[in-house]
């Protein structure tokens, strides 16, 4: 015979290890392919699971042995055949009600989506043989994701039951009424018992090591007869499982709560025997849930994957590498169910021969062995594999479709004789019954079961996000089962695993991914509302709507028969589905979901808690205020003492607890682990909320979700006994975001009623999270975090308190535990209080100007508050200059240097001194001290950033205060000259050097927005210095030189100022004064000179420079244009600065400068003997038309035709260029 190769060898394993998968070799792996004529089908089986030894040769007994006598080792304990209790019918062992149960909890992995059904191989071969055999069929059916679990629902020994019970009668009573109105429980035949009996002696005999029989005590056949009996009879259905209130209030975790939970990220392991819950009692337990099958095998039959238990013993058989044995009886021939039966055994262990043994009254004949492959085509037991093949595809198909609603159990039943299949709903049917006792047995262990799943996916949910879906919804469906007194631990856990489904710590990273948070859900299990899918029009079976005889079931196949026909039943679901399953992407509605699922996990924490002490009854209607209070300067001197309790609070939890909470709750218990997880992933949450709100300037309400957030981690630390680093860096990261809001609060002041208003709201879920987190931490005494979270009016309590919140978090950070871990976090709260502490010595510098301003109108010296704030403001800047300095942030740095000396400026501009006339004094020598300070500061500002190419704007913003301190500290010096202390030349030379240096950062080539501010400034302090050589020329008596040195820079000073006033298009005012200085400049020199040469050579000049005034006036006839274009339009808005009072001023001082010149020039030309030439009379002829046309000018015309004249005149005087026209016409 040729060996048909095995894809798995059976291998002996210890049985505390079911869940260790073999490792299968290439051939192990290869499929075992049956044919049969033109039919074929394929098979692979690979063990998961065995409990047996390799197969031993099966001992060939001899001819003529009588099977009726037992054997020595009869009925005694044999690892061939499994425990003796088990193996005692051989094969044909009767199926516990909860078997599939047993291996869904050891193989985990396999539920859900990668296997399509879970039983004992005896219920598949049942379904199999459905229209072969006229037996009965019933069969409790269960779906877990994509997973069907089969077990077998002995009716009849569930109403022996409901009959001393009173359970169940409700089903007894539908039983009765529609399917078997005249039922009675059938007795099996004494014949049926001994042939078990002799079945069972002759697999005794086969592990024999001789193969005779042994006598045994005279009473041996009476004591397997009852043994038989007890096995095939005894009762396996157990007891409905009832928990009284007060076993789930005991400190112990109780028996049927033994489950896995899942904390913080991972289930914690449990020991073996502890892996299950105790459903049932002791003496019920081996029909309970275990897993006692001597192996777990996942079969895949054509497209179909089973995870089946076997007990079939399994031999050596010399070629083959395993044989199973069969005992039959010579005088009846192999029927089709039997050939079928051994078929399928074969196929689901892999063995790749059969051998027969066939008896006449009990004894031996004679032995045939047929190969696997072979079995189909005996005579009188052909069947096509095909057709099986068909069978197995059509009812798979028939109760995917069907059996829709997870955690449901579905009932499928054939009666005896009858070709019609019913599918009843017996969830729904328990649901309508009026009875209190109507309870379902198979709720728990299927709830458990989808507890596990979920709990071993969640385990993998960081490899395969996609599973998030089917997680949700097998938590979900786990919670709708249970009853949350007597399951408290379950419903709990599954709450927290529902919570922890959306990661909050991550997510900018799904944002930025663009991932969803979208599961590979099962299919259509998921949901109560789903839509009804159209059923393939093939399908035959009728849905309750078309029965009339029988409107209970969900589902009938109308006959038998129709299960042979090839995709007779297509199932409108895929096996393996592929369904997302979609979740908001808004921030606040996950956090919301999140936080629904921790208020019920706390509540059902609650519940089960042994109440030690009455505490006042909280209630959750009733909403816990949130302060909201004004603070006083004495709050806010005491905010610090009372903010550092937040480090107290911290460190309290660092001695491990021993004694009870208060409300009750052991450390170690579950009910204390798990409120420690709920109230973590609760702040969580809560932190999230109010970063969101942050970013959407909902300061009110990020304040009320930090404060939030704060409460329950106090409520946190209230019950723990240490802190985990990652816990104190997610503290610090909430002090750190308190800290934010609040300084946002502190800057946003105008809005404060909305905010108020957004900081009072309340959620019903968040009054009811408070009263859970109070029964723990208001029994304390105290709300650590109140100052840190209340809504204050005033900025500056805002500001210390946002101060002091980075202060707490930098010391939890500084800390001996966080000290190596919180590196890249502290730099970021280093950063926060360099910024606070900036925002503080700002706050305090404004409240010293504002103080100044008010005493400016009074004129009063330096008092004793603008002291206090001085110093107060220079300790901040100091302060967050070292933040920023320990970062290495020069920028920064460079930015509080530049704060400190406009400090000093305020300092200086409180110490200038004020007369007896209420008027400016002279520049005191405290000006001059905290201006030189502040030059200073801005010297270290520059310092500190190296170059420009660092950070090009700070760097420019310091060099435009340095100059601008230069400007301001040499104007003061000039306009109010110390000439009481100093002498006038070393006042000069002071003003000269600061207004140089002044010059000197003033950036005139590179282009950017400040550069008409650097030339307004360059032109500005060319024009003061020119006026003061000016000055000292006039005033200057004696040395000569000096004096000529003197006109030689104001003429240099004035030509500089000219040129950069005339390429500023806003400035003609100061173009005009500049120019009409130097012609007087010019008229004071001619003044002194005495030839008549000389004096018209400097007059001519004079006039040349009085003709660059038509720049400016055409700068001023512009600006007068545009504000009489918009008083006609009637636009009031007007964005000319053009001071109409200065221009009438200089106007004035234009008209009789250019009067004088003119006549002047004209008696000068006219009053030389020398005859003039022609060019020279005409020139004449001009400036006196000129000269006369000025004279009779009307001063009491608008001025825009005063200036126009002027503009004729200058054109008239000196035609204008070319380069003249262009400037005026652009």
């Amino acid at each position: 015979m040729t060996v048909v190769k095995m894809s798995s060898q059976d291998k002996n394993t210890d049985s505390e290890h079911r869940h260790e998968e073999l490792t299968s070799t290439d051939d192990n792996k290869q499929e075992a392919v049956i044919c049969l004529g033109n039919n074929e089908v394929k098979s692979r089986a690979v063990v998961k699971y065995s409990a047996a030894p390799p197969p031993t040769t099966y001992a060939l007994l001899q001819e003529k042995t009588d099977l009726k006598l037992p054997p020595a080792n009869w009925l005694r304990e044999n690892t061939q055949l499994g425990p003796a209790g088990t193996t005692v019918l051989g094969s044909s062992r009767k199926s516990k009600p909860f078997s599939s149960f047993g291996m869904a909890y050891d193989f985990l992995d396999c539920i859900g989506d990668d296997v399509d059904v879970v039983s004992d191989s005896e219920n598949i071969k049942k379904l199999l043989k459905i229209p072969y055999s006229k037996s009965h069929v019933s069969m409790a059916v269960h779906r877990v994701g994509s997973t069907l679990l089969f077990d077998e629902l002995d009716i009849q020994e569930l109403f022996m039951r409901s009959s001393q019970t009173g359970d169940w009668m409700w089903l007894k009573e539908f039983y009765q009424r529609l399917i078997d109105q005249k039922w009675q429980r059938k007795k099996k035949s004494k014949e049926h018992w001994n042939e078990k009996a002799i079945l069972s002696k002759f697999l005794y005999y086969s592990i024999n090591s001789d193969g005779t029989a042994v006598p045994v005590p005279s009473d041996s056949d009476q004591t397997a007869e009852e043994t038989c009996g007890t096995v095939g009879d005894g009762p396996s259905w157990p007891a409905t499982f009832n928990s009284s209130p007060s076993d789930s209030e005991e400190p112990a975790v109780p028996k049927e709560e033994q489950v896995d939970t899942y904390a913080l990220g991972h289930v914690s392991s449990v020991p073996k025997e502890q892996n299950q819950p105790t459903l049932f009692n002791e003496g019920e337990n081996s029909q309970g849930l275990r897993n006692d099958f001597v192996r777990n095998i996942l079969w895949t039959f054509e497209d179909i994957h089973m995870l089946v238990g076997s007990n079939m013993p399994i031999f050596g058989g010399g070629r083959y590498p395993a044989v199973s044995l069969r005992l039959r009886d010579n005088n009846k021939p192999i029927n089709v169910l039997t050939g079928l039966d051994y078929w399928l055994d074969n196929l689901m262990c892999n063995v790749p021969e059969l051998v027969m043994c066939f008896h006449v009254n009990g004894i031996v004949q004679k032995y045939e062995m047929i190969k696997t492959e072979d079995i189909p085509d005996l005579e009188n037991s052909t069947f096509s594999t095909r057709v099986v093949k068909d069978i197995a595809q059509n009812i798979l198909s028939f109760l995917k479709s069907n059996c829709t609603k997870e955690g449901h159990t579905y009932w499928l039943f054939k009666a005896s004789g009858s070709d019609i299949v019913k599918l009843y709903d017996l969830t729904t049917l328990c649901e309508e019954a009026a009875e209190e006792k109507c309870q379902n047995p198979f709720t728990l262990p299927v709830a458990v079961l989808l507890y596990k799943v979920a709990s071993n996916m969640m385990l993998k949910k960081s490899q395969n996000r996609k599973n998030y879906g089917t997680i949700r919804t097998l938590l979900l469906n786990c919670i709708k089962l249970l009853d949350e007194e007597r399951h408290p631990q379950i419903i709990a856990s599954a709450h927290y695993m529902l919570a922890e489904l959306f990661q909050l710590d991550d997510v900018s990273v799904e944002e930025g991914n663009g991932e969803s948070l979208r599961g590979g859900g099962s299919e259509d299990s998921y949901s109560d509302e789903e839509e009804e899918e159209d059923e393939d029009e093939n399908c035959s079976y009728s849905t309750s709507s078309e029965l009339q005889d029988d409107s209970k079931a969900v589902a009938v196949i109308k006959s038998v028969g129709e299960l042979s026909v090839p995709e007779k039943y297509k199932s409108t679901h895929q096996i393996r589905p592929n369904c997302a399953f979609p979740v908001s992407q808004d921030k606040e509605e996950k956090c919301r979901l999140v936080l629904s699922y921790v208020l019920k996990g706390l509540k059902a924490v609650d519940g089960s808690i042994k109440k030690e002490s009455d505490l006042p009854a909280a209630d959750p209607s009733t909403p816990i205020p949130l302060k909201y209070e004004e603070r006083s300067q004495k709050g806010a001197r005491d905010v610090e003492k009372e903010i550092a309790l937040l480090l107290d609070r911290v460190s309290l939890c660092n001695a491990e607890a021993k004694m009870p909470t208060r409300y009750g709750m052991l450390p170690g218990t579950w009910q204390h682990r798990m409120k420690q997880q709920l109230f973590l992933k609760a702040s969580k949450a809560y932190y999230v909320l109010a970063d969101a709100a942050t970013n959407l300037l909902k300061y009110g309400r990020a304040l009320r979700y930090i404060k939030l957030a704060l409460q329950c981690h106090d409520a946190y630390c209230s019950i723990n006994g240490g802190l985990q680093p990652q816990v104190l860096l997610f503290h610090c990261q909430c002090l750190s975001l308190c800290g934010d809001i609040q300084l946002m609060l502190a800057q946003n002041a105008s809005n404060r009623a909305a905010y108020l208003e957004e900081y009072s709201y309340q959620t019903k879920d968040d009054q009811e999270i408070l009263h859970c987190m109070h029964r723990e931490s208001c029994c304390q005494g105290l709300d650590t975090f109140s100052m840190a979270t209340d809504l204050a009016t005033d900025p500056e309590y805002q500001l210390i308190v946002s101060s002091k919140c980075y202060e707490a978090a930098h010391d939890l950070l500084t800390s001996g535990v966080l000290k190596d871990l919180g590196q890249e976090q502290l730099g970021q709260v280093l950063k926060r209080l360099g910024n606070i502490r900036n925002e503080m010595g700002v706050f305090y510098m404004n409240q010293a100007a504002a103080l100044q301003t008010e005493k400016e109108r009074v004129r009063r010296s330096v008092c004793v508050a603008e002291q206090e704030l001085w110093k107060k403001s220079f300790s901040c800047f100091e302060k967050g200059m070292e933040d920023f300095q320990a970062i290495s942030d020069t920028v920064n740095t460079a930015l509080l240097l530049c704060n400190i000396g406009r400090l000093m400026r305020i300092c200086a501009q409180a110490h200038c001194v004020v007369t007896s006339g209420h008027s400016r004094g002279e520049f005191s020598p405290e000006e001059a001290l905290y201006y030189n300070k502040a030059l200073d500061y801005y010297q270290r500002a520059l310092k500190s950033l190296g170059c420009r190419d660092s950070h090009s704007a700070v760097w420019d913003s310091v060099n435009w205060e340095l100059s601008t301190t230069y400007f301001t500290l040499a104007t003061l010096l000039q306009d109010y000259a110390p000439l009481s202390r100093k002498a006038q030349e070393q006042i000069e030379r002071e003003v000269t050097e600061t207004m140089m240096k002044s010059l000197r950062y003033c950036d005139l080539q590179t282009e950017s927005a400040r550069q008409p501010l650097y030339q307004y400034r360059a032109a500005t302090i060319h024009h003061r210095l020119a006026s003061m050589y000016h000055s000292c020329y006039r005033n200057q008596v004696g040395d000569e030189s000096v004096r000529k040195q003197h006109k030689v820079l104001a003429e240099q000073h004035y030509s500089k100022a000219v040129r950069l006033f005339v390429s500023l298009s806003d400035a003609p005012c100061e173009l005009l004064r500049t120019l009409l200085e130097r012609v007087a400049f010019a008229e004071f020199t001619m003044a002194g000179q005495n030839s008549c040469a000389v004096k018209l050579k400097t007059l001519t000049g004079a006039l040349e420079i009085m003709s660059e005034t038509r720049h400016a006036f055409k700068l001023i006839h512009k600006e007068l244009l545009e504000q009489q274009e918009k008083v006609e339009s009637s636009d009031c808005s007007s964005s000319s600065e053009l001071n109409i009072e200065e221009v009438v001023k200089l106007i004035g001082v234009f008209e009789s400068s250019f009067s004088f010149l003119l006549l002047q020039l004209i008696k000068l030309t006219t009053g030389n003997k020398r005859k003039l030439s022609g060019k020279e009379e005409e020139q004449v002829k001009v400036h006196k038309n000129v000269y006369s046309r000025l004279l009779r000018a009307e001063k009491s015309v608008p001025l825009i035709q005063r200036v126009s004249l002027f503009l004729e005149l200058l054109d008239q005087l000196s035609p204008p260029t070319g380069s003249d026209e262009t400037s005026s016409s652009s």
